[in-house]
């Protein structure tokens, strides 16, 4: 599976106000993807539920995802995430459950990064690891700066 497609839309995803920014070079991509699990997805399909205490990234290819808390009162939509972006960072990084659903609402695909492949990446490729480690926590960084955005951290 190539990764071309994934760096294209993060280098593209320029215009949210979360962006996912990673500049790498073709190289580091390849060696990134060696680390990632592609998934395709279907609409309807779910990538994190809340409450979970899986410590997954998903990077955002295509497609399109939904991110919304269920209360037992009702379901509230946080965020739509497009091609480019990223979700899971929170969990990643505190080692807490989920706080928000994940759902896809438009066909497309994913690369999953699980905590122990990081753990993998971090040993064997550790600049890359903190290249990574740097764009999430910019992308958590952005989110907390909006409080429109800041409950989107998941």
């Amino acid at each position: 599976m190539s990764i071309q497609n994934l760096s294209r839309a993060i280098a593209d995803n320029n215009s949210s106000s979360d962006a996912f920014a990673l500049t790498l070079n073709v190289q580091q991509w390849e060696t990134l993807a060696g680390y990632l699990q592609p998934i395709d997805t279907g609409v309807g399909d779910v990538l994190i539920e809340q409450g979970t205490h899986d410590r997954s990234v998903y990077f955002l290819e295509s497609g399109a995802i939904s991110v919304h808390r269920v209360s037992s009162k009702e379901q509230m939509k946080l965020a739509v995430l497009m091609p480019g972006s990223v979700v899971g960072e929170g969990s990643f990084f505190s080692r807490q459950p989920h706080s928000a659903n994940v759902v896809v609402t438009g066909a497309g695909r994913v690369w999953r990064l699980t905590a122990i492949r990081f753990a993998e990446m971090s040993n064997r490729q550790p600049n890359l690891a903190l290249e990574i480690a740097m764009g999430l926590g910019a992308v958590i960084a952005k989110r907390m700066a909006h409080r429109s955005k800041r409950v989107a951290v998941t």
